[in-house]
C-alpha cells in the first residue's frame, strides 16, 4: 500500500535523514573519539611519571648543557643551555638538507636527461649509476663513504695541502674563512638590487617578446647584473673582507673554516641516493610528454638543447614536481641517519645527548617530531605552490 505523501514529507524532514548532517555527526564523533584517546594516554602517562618522580614540563631548555658540539652555525660552547642545542642541532639538520636537495636535484635532473641521450655510452653509464646507487641502502652508502673513504685520509701532519689555502685530512676539510668587515652589508645590498632588477628584467623581455616576437638575451644580461654590480659595489666600500688562513698548530689545524667529515659523507650519501630516484622521475617526466611536441620543434628549427629547455622540461615539469616532493620529504627525514656516524644534526644532539642528560624523553622526542613534522609541511607546502603556478603558466 502506497505510503501518504504527508507521511513522506515528515520522514523527509527529519534531520536524521539528511545524508550531510549524518556525515557531520560521525566526524565530530571521530574527532571525539582521537581527542580522548589522546586524553586517556596522556593522563595516564603523566601519572605514571608523577609516581616514579620524573618531572615533566620544558624548564630544562634554560639549563646549562655541559657538553661540547663539533660543529655549530651559531655561537655555542659548554656554558649554553639545552635550548641552544636544540638550535645548534636544528641549524646543522637544515643545513644538510637544504646542500642535499640542491645537489641532488642538479645531479638528478642530469642523469635524467642523460639515460634518455642517443649517444649510448652516456646513456650506459647513467643507467648503471641509477640502478646500482638507488638499489644500495643508505646506511650502507653513508658507512661506505664515511669509513671506506674518508677515513682512510692521512693525519692532520700529513694532509693534503691544496695550494697552501685549503688542506684535506682525517679530521676535515680546512677552507679559508671569509671575515666581513664594516661596509660589506653594502655589497649584500648590490646584490639583492641586482637580483631584483633580474627579476625586472625577465618580466619586461617576456611582454616584449609578446609583442614583438623579439628575443632578449636575459640570462646573459641577468648574470652580468648579478656579478658586476656586487664586484663594483665591493670595489668601492674598499674591499670590506679579510681572510681567516688555517694553520697547522700542534697536531690540529687552527683558523680557518672546517667542514667535517660526518657532513661529507652524509652529504655525498644522500645526494648520490636521493638523485638516483630524481634522475627516474624526470626520465618519466620527459617520457610523459607526446613525442609530437619534439617533433614539431623540430620542424620550427629549434635544436635538440633548446627543444629540451622551451619546450620538453616546461611541460614535464606538472609530471616531475608531485613526486619530486616526495624525493624531497625523504631526503629531509633520512638525514636522521646522520646519528650512525656522529654528524651532530638534531637527532644526534637533541634526541640523543641532550635526552640522556635530562632524562625528558616525552617533550624532547615531542619536540623532534613536531620539528621533522614542520619541515615536511613547509616543503610540502612551497613545492605545492610552485606546482600550482607551474600548471596555470602552461594554461
Amino acid at each position: 500500500m502506497a505510503s501518504h505523501p504527508h507521511d513522506q514529507r515528515k520522514v523527509q524532514g527529519r534531520w536524521w535523514y539528511d545524508a550531510k548532517v549524518r556525515a557531520l555527526i560521525f566526524q565530530c564523533l571521530a574527532v571525539a573519539a582521537v581527542l580522548g584517546f589522546l586524553f586517556y594516554i596522556i593522563s595516564n602517562a603523566l601519572a605514571n611519571l608523577e609516581a616514579r618522580g620524573i618531572t615533566t614540563g620544558f624548564g630544562f631548555l634554560g639549563n646549562t648543557a655541559g657538553f661540547g658540539i663539533l660543529q655549530s652555525l651559531i655561537p655555542y660552547d659548554e656554558t649554553h643551555t639545552f635550548g641552544r642545542t636544540f638550535l645548534v642541532g636544528l641549524l646543522n639538520t637544515l643545513l644538510v638538507s637544504a646542500l642535499g636537495i640542491i645537489l641532488a636535484t642538479l645531479l638528478g635532473f642530469v642523469l635524467g636527461v642523460a639515460r634518455l641521450s642517443k649517444n649510448w655510452l652516456v646513456s650506459r653509464i647513467a643507467t648503471i649509476y641509477i640502478e646500482t646507487f638507488r638499489n644500495i641502502p643508505l646506511l650502507l652508502q653513508i658507512f661506505f663513504w664515511y669509513f671506506s673513504v674518508l677515513r682512510t685520509l692521512p693525519s692532520p701532519r700529513e694532509s693534503v695541502d691544496l695550494g697552501g689555502l685549503a688542506f684535506l685530512n682525517v679530521r676535515g676539510f680546512y677552507l679559508p674563512k671569509p671575515l666581513f668587515e664594516e661596509g660589506f652589508g653594502y655589497v649584500l645590498w648590490a646584490l639583492l638590487l641586482a637580483l631584483a632588477l633580474s627579476w625586472g628584467l625577465r618580466r619586461w623581455a617576456h611582454r616584449r617578446q609578446e609583442l614583438t616576437g623579439k628575443a632578449f638575451p636575459v640570462w646573459l644580461s641577468a648574470l652580468a647584473l648579478i656579478l658586476l654590480l656586487p664586484l663594483a659595489t665591493f670595489w668601492l666600500a674598499g674591499s670590506p673582507i679579510g681572510w681567516s688562513l688555517p694553520t697547522l698548530q700542534g697536531f690540529n689545524f687552527r683558523g680557518g673554516l672546517t667542514v667535517l667529515p660526518e657532513l661529507v659523507a652524509l652529504l655525498l650519501a644522500l645526494t648520490i641516493y636521493t638523485a638516483a630516484f630524481i634522475a627516474e622521475i624526470v626520465r618519466s617526466g620527459i617520457l610523459a610528454i607526446s613525442h609530437g611536441q619534439t617533433e614539431a620543434a623540430s620542424a620550427l628549427g629549434l635544436s635538440t638543447s633548446r627543444t629540451l629547455q622551451l619546450v620538453v622540461i616546461p611541460q614535464a615539469m606538472r609530471v616531475i614536481i608531485p613526486p619530486l616532493t616526495s624525493q624531497y620529504l625523504n631526503l629531509t627525514k633520512n638525514s636522521s641517519l646522520a646519528t650512525a656516524i656522529g654528524y651532530p644534526d638534531l637527532v644526534s644532539v637533541f634526541m640523543g645527548t641532550t635526552l640522556n642528560q635530562t632524562g625528558q624523553a616525552i617533550e624532547v622526542i615531542a619536540m623532534t617530531m613536531g620539528v621533522y613534522l614542520v619541515i615536511s609541511i613547509g616543503t610540502s607546502i612551497l613545492m605545492n605552490f610552485y606546482n600550482r603556478k607551474m600548471a596555470l603558466v602552461e594554461r
